[in-house]
């Protein structure tokens, strides 16, 4: 760094994100090539925003509320730079800023909105105090990678005390909920949340941990009384078909979702949440709320592509609440289904958690083909479930193949892991129109 000067650095890294791009791929290593040659790149210029930085963490929803939450500020008038490829370390959030500036190192941007998972969460604000955050839920997802639940609440709690301004929490996770005792004695808390009526629709992990001790007749107390509850600025109150009842600041709203699954209703009341926190009194709730209805799924959660005439959906699938969900959203068998396992670093290395989710809604269809790196994995869960399995193809391309020929007439989904998802998604990028990354 002596010897170079810092835009002949930016401009080595937009020389190297170039070429990177050139070769179709390698999304992260012109933030490599940065992180090593001037390290406080990303802290530098994310300083320069005028509303700052927000981050947005948790188990599930991250990459489709952070796209909610993009699409929110923007219908509002502000610029908002992304880390839209969801590349989501420091340096892949410095590959995102060197492929957003102009030649002349400047950011067309008024707020940063980051999708940061939570190991990566607590390095990254290390260097970049947030002044926003959005914490959304802690489950058990990829044990192998983050240790017990409780870890990945203390991960959280990092990014809690590190935001400068306004963390807005889930109400309705407990482990999320106690982050409000780490936050920053200058900064301050916001809630959104769900009605009574619709908490049993989506678990926390502890619930979930008590449907499953019920299920194997461990007796719970029944009697022990409801914890009081913060008041929150968006609570989802009811959910239809493809539209929702928001109460927000006290205000009945209807909004319509035309996204696949009842979760991606619960995010939209986070993004909600959020959005109206870094708009502040200019926050326009009439018009946030009509936009939501324009928003269209995040790539590979429920994003439909049209193969030989039919839809295909692709589902991402990485924890027990997350499939859970997604099944409980599904048609129960209308539809050709296809399941992918994978196992790689990014998909977690424990798939025992297929175990804690129920698949009995698939009986009465069955599953025409099982394929990923676990695959047998997968077949042997469903057998248990008195699922029909038709066959079983380890090789993703052969197996999706082999599932569009067979679909016939019946439109198509297929449940994926994340290394799967991509996979799939590329394959299809030689078939038919998929939209990139």
């Amino acid at each position: 760094m002596e010897s170079m000067s810092r835009p002949l650095v930016r401009l080595l890294g937009q020389g190297v994100r170039w070429a990177s791009s050139l070769r179709g791929g390698g999304s992260a290593f012109p933030g490599l090539v940065m992180e090593k040659l001037h390290p406080a790149f990303v802290a530098e210029e994310l300083a320069k925003l005028p509303h700052g930085v927000v981050v947005i963490s948790g188990t599930n929803g991250k990459t489709t509320t952070t796209k909610m939450a993009v699409q929110l500020l923007r219908s509002q008038g502000l610029r908002v730079f992304t880390n839209r490829t969801g590349s989501n370390f420091v340096r892949g959030v410095a590959a995102s800023l060197l492929a957003e500036m102009n030649a002349f190192g400047r950011l067309d941007a008024d707020v940063a909105v980051l999708e940061l998972d939570e190991a990566h969460a607590v390095h990254f604000v290390k260097q970049v105090k947030p002044r926003y955050a959005l914490l959304l839920n802690v489950m058990r997802d990829q044990l192998d990678r983050f240790g017990e639940i409780d870890t990945t609440r203390r991960m959280l709690s990092q990014v809690a005390k590190a935001t400068t301004g306004t963390v807005v929490l889930n109400r309705e996770d407990p482990r999320i909920a106690s982050l409000a005792d780490d936050v920053a004695a200058d900064a301050t808390v916001e809630w959104f949340g769900l009605s009574d009526a619709l908490r049993p629709m989506f678990p926390s992990d502890d619930d979930m941990r008590d449907v499953l001790r019920q299920t194997e007749n461990v007796e719970l107390d029944s009697a022990q009384p409801s914890v009081a509850r913060p008041a929150a600025d968006v609570v989802l109150n009811a959910v239809k078909a493809n539209s929702v009842d928001l109460d927000v600041h006290g205000q009945e709203h209807t909004a319509t979702i035309d996204l696949y699954g009842v979760y991606n209703q619960y995010n939209a009341a986070a993004a909600l949440a959020l959005a109206l926190q870094v708009l502040g009194d200019s926050a326009d709730v009439a018009s946030l709320v009509d936009e939501l209805s324009r928003v269209t799924p995040a790539f590979g959660r429920g994003e439909t592509v049209t193969v030989e005439g039919k839809p295909l959906q692709l589902l991402l699938v990485k924890n027990p609440a997350g499939f859970r969900l997604s099944l409980a959203s599904a048609s129960a068998d209308d539809y050709a289904t296809m399941i992918a396992i994978n196992d790689a670093y990014a998909d977690g290395r424990d798939v025992s958690w297929l175990w804690d989710v129920d698949f009995d809604s698939l009986r009465a269809g069955g599953v025409d083909i099982v394929s990923g790196v676990r695959a047998w994995d997968m077949a042997l869960r469903l057998d248990y479930d008195l699922v029909e399995v038709g066959s079983v193809e380890t090789g993703l391309e052969s197996a999706l193949k082999q599932f569009i020929a067979g679909a016939g007439d019946r439109p198509m989904r297929i449940f994926c892991t994340y290394t799967a998802m991509l996979s799939l998604r590329k394959i299809l990028g030689g078939m038919t129109h998929v939209d990139t990354i």
